[in-house]
């Protein structure tokens, strides 16, 4: 399967950048580039990319306003110069599914295209740590009742995630196909008003703290 991306950058050489890169690979396909982030919502909602590449610091409409409204739309995988805990816990409060410094390599940069395109979540080696750190704070507490709203078989995945499994590790744990490990984790975002599996993994290891 191709994999549909959509570049949105303010700086035109850096765009050229990442296409080059990319086109270079028989399983991604460049549908469309754009120079701010509401020129990206605008083109997502027309090409309906898989992946869209976003930069933070645009014009007209922010990276992290324009990933909010790509909800449902486009995974988003955010590509920046700043790695400020404003831009992380923004960037993941608004949906996005991953988060990269421009200064990733080329073929690091593909993997994690992919990886997003998959349904995993990825986050920068040099954020991972604070991430852990500080950003279940900013996460909504669940109630019992949203929790319990779970099938037991959610509640095995929403685990899983917890662990930082990807949806092929899940799959593979619960012996089902990995589309319906995606599908699950669907349900699970939806039914409890979570934005990506990043807020979903910290509520699942908040969930195991309380229990222990």
């Amino acid at each position: 399967m191709t994999i549909r991306v959509l570049v949105a950058d303010d700086h035109a050489a850096v765009r050229a950048g990442i296409v080059l890169i990319l086109d270079g690979h028989d399983d991604i396909e460049v549908v469309g580039e754009a120079s701010d982030g509401e020129q990206a919502v605008e083109m997502a909602a027309r090409e309906r990319p898989d992946v869209v590449l976003m930069d933070i610091r645009m014009p007209r409409l922010d990276g992290i306003s324009a990933t909010r409204e790509l909800s449902g739309i486009a995974d988003v995988l955010i590509l920046t110069t700043f790695d400020l805990d404003e831009y992380v816990f923004g960037a993941l409060r608004a949906g996005a599914a991953g988060f990269l410094l421009k200064n990733t390599d080329a073929d690091a940069l593909v993997d994690a295209v992919r990886v997003v395109a998959r349904g995993d979540g990825l986050i920068s080696p040099s954020v991972t740590r604070r991430l852990i750190s500080a950003f279940g704070e900013a996460v909504p507490r669940r109630t019992p009742h949203d929790v319990g709203s779970l099938t037991p078989r959610e509640r095995e995945v929403l685990a899983c995630v917890g662990r930082g499994l990807s949806n092929a590790e899940i799959a593979r744990e619960l012996d089902m196909a990995e589309a319906t490990t995606k599908t699950h984790v669907s349900r699970v975002l939806n039914k409890l008003g979570l934005r990506s599996r990043v807020q979903a993994a910290i509520l699942a290891q908040e969930l195991s703290r309380d229990s222990s």
